[in-house]
């Protein structure tokens, strides 16, 4: 099994198991090219990482949406190469945001098998503090699970960062993305939607709109990741940088 390490640990069937696949559907993403080479260990045995359990995620979020495998193939390709692990959780936690509620109840032994770990009380409080879940409404009882974000959820699990910081997080995350989808809700009825009900009796027209509804959400997904990722690196740098001068 992997270790706490970022090296790659996992055989094929140890990948597919975690990922809820067969060893079959991870080897012919591989011949796709959708999952990059595993490492070449002793006596020729491949080994794969967080990276490709976190590409089997977005894939798979992916497919239900109701992506094809040739779309599937020119959305991975966009992504830069050198993607971590924790930057395709993100990803997928975003692609999944857009689905219906998807939560799912699970028992605590399906949520360990699932997170790949064992997982204490103070694991459980943080996921719930991050929204991954909701603790058992009755004693024994099931944990209410978002399986978009359990994947990423359990690789921050590592990071050191206190409880209340989290919960600040959380707290600044939720607002500024309310006033982002907001305002792009407003500008899309104003700008889009009021304009298409004039001209609704134009069959090319519909068709336009029926193609933009079928790729806005991805590519509004795209653009709000690419530009917060920017922003972040370019705020981090000027704190640390000031930090550096004082």
């Amino acid at each position: 099994m992997a270790s706490g390490t970022d090296e790659p640990t996992l055989t094929v069937d140890e990948l597919a198991a975690r990922a809820g696949v067969t060893v079959r559907t991870v080897r012919f993403y591989s011949t796709r090219g959708l999952l990059p080479p595993p490492v070449i260990g002793p006596r020729r045995v491949g080994h794969y990482g967080h990276d490709h359990l976190s590409r089997l995620a977005l894939i798979e979020e992916l497919q239900h949406q109701g992506m094809t495998l040739a779309a599937i193939e020119r959305y991975l390709q966009q992504l830069p190469p050198d993607l971590s692990a924790q930057d395709l959780a993100i990803h997928r936690a975003l692609v999944a945001s857009w689905a219906p509620d998807s939560a799912e109840d699970m028992e605590r032994a399906e949520l360990e098998r699932r997170a790949g770990r064992p997982l204490g009380a103070q694991d459980v409080d943080r996921l719930a503090a991050m929204g991954v879940l909701e603790r058992p409404r009755t004693p024994g009882g099931p944990f209410r699970v978002d399986p978009g974000l359990l994947r990423l959820g359990v690789e921050l699990l590592e990071v050191p960062i206190a409880h209340e910081t989290i919960l600040a997080a959380r707290t600044v995350l939720l607002e500024h993305t309310r006033s982002a989808a907001h305002e792009l809700s407003r500008l899309f009825r104003d700008e889009v939607w009021h304009p298409y009900r004039e001209r609704e009796s134009d069959p090319e027209h519909v068709k336009a709109m029926k193609s933009l509804s079928a790729h806005m959400q991805p590519m509004v997904l795209q653009a709000l990741l690419t530009a917060f990722q920017r922003s972040l690196k370019e705020e981090l740098r000027a704190a640390f940088t000031t930090g550096e001068k004082e």
